[in-house]
């Protein structure tokens, strides 16, 4: 059973409950592999006039390859959202949720499963999950889903360059993020003041530790294949469109070879040459999908958006750091001074 379709289902922000993000979060501990292998799971809730309540949700099992061809998922979707209902357990289907290793996730496949969910679904939306990000105390968890525009142009399944002008698509406006937003029980909430008060706090300036080098080495090394893949798909486009001028120009000679012809036939009294359909001659080029090279665009860009966000916080805490380094310098020289001028 799924969320039922409204005509304006326009969803303003995505309201999580903790438990949802705890089975997450333990889903891709457990079998994540530690964030290098990727989880996905069914995100089950209901649609609450313009938020979207994600309350509960199960993982999808992994099969081994022997029984890939056995295992049937959506029987199992089916399945384990009957058993939920039994047990008086939020049941609706409003969305999917998939982990990711830093931050490399708009790509085909979850471009086809979004539609997908999407299409049937209008209110459903996939929850990106980076475990590593998670691991450094940070709970990266963002929302997003299809906009109008690109569900429009996807269903044509049309992506040549005029489709794309067309429909006026670009890697902006593929995706939408929607806010999230954890909601905790009255219980977890004092739950949590309590640990507030009783947790010792011996260190007070974690929060000042400097990011890890590493992190900003590996998103800069995944930008720059980002990078020469778009590279590489414009050297493609090039060659189509040089191919094209030259296709153009062969097909401008033979007409006018063959007006002239004609001419020289009607000075002599000849019947003039019958007429020949020149798309059969010149067959018009496909020109290359451009899907792709927009997906890589996309990535770009959350790849710099991350890349941003890293650097300024890193800045901030380096410039936080100094000015307690100069406060405590400061301190140590004048202790230092107070004894020598006594002296």
């Amino acid at each position: 059973k799924m969320a039922s379709r409204r005509q304006d289902s326009h969803v303003q922000f995505v309201q999580i409950d903790g438990l949802v993000a705890l089975k997450i979060i333990k889903h891709s501990q457990e079998e994540g592999a530690g964030g290098t292998d990727l989880v996905q799971g069914v995100l089950l809730g209901m649609v609450s006039d313009n938020r979207l309540e994600i309350t509960n949700c199960f993982p999808f099992p992994v099969s081994s390859h022997t029984e890939e061809e056995d295992f049937d998922e959506m029987q199992y979707q089916m399945e384990m959202m009957r058993n939920l209902r039994h047990v008086n357990v939020d049941h609706l289907h409003v969305g999917w949720y998939q982990s990711t290793f830093f931050g490399s996730f708009i790509n085909r496949p979850l471009l086809d499963s979004q539609f997908n969910y999407q299409h049937s679904i209008e209110e459903s939306v996939v929850l990106i999950y980076d475990p590593l990000k998670t691991t450094q105390g940070f709970l990266a968890l963002k929302a997003y889903r299809l906009t109008p525009a690109m569900m429009k142009f996807y269903k044509d399944s049309d992506f040549t360059p005029d489709a794309i002008a067309k429909h006026n698509i670009s890697f902006e406006n593929m995706f939408e993020e929607i806010p999230v937003v954890l909601k905790n029980s009255h219980l977890c909430n004092a739950l949590l003041c309590e640990l507030k008060d009783t947790t010792k706090r011996d260190q007070k300036f974690n929060f000042l530790d400097l990011g890890n080098s590493a992190v900003l080495e590996k998103n800069l090394r995944q930008l720059m294949e980002c990078v020469d893949d778009v590279a590489m798909d414009t050297n493609k486009y090039l060659n189509f469109q040089r191919q094209n001028f030259r296709q153009q120009q062969a097909k401008q000679q033979y007409i006018s070879k063959r007006q002239a012809e004609n001419q020289q036939r009607s000075v002599r009294g000849e019947a003039p040459l019958p007429d020949e359909d020149v798309n059969k001659l010149f067959k018009p080029l496909q020109p290359p999908p451009r899907l792709d090279c927009l997906l890589v665009a996309n990535q770009i860009d959350q790849y710099c958006g991350s890349i941003n966000e890293y650097a300024s916080q890193s800045i901030a805490k380096l410039l936080m750091a100094e000015s307690l380094q100069e406060t405590a310098s400061s301190a140590a020289s004048a202790a230092a001074a107070g004894p020598s001028n006594q002296n």
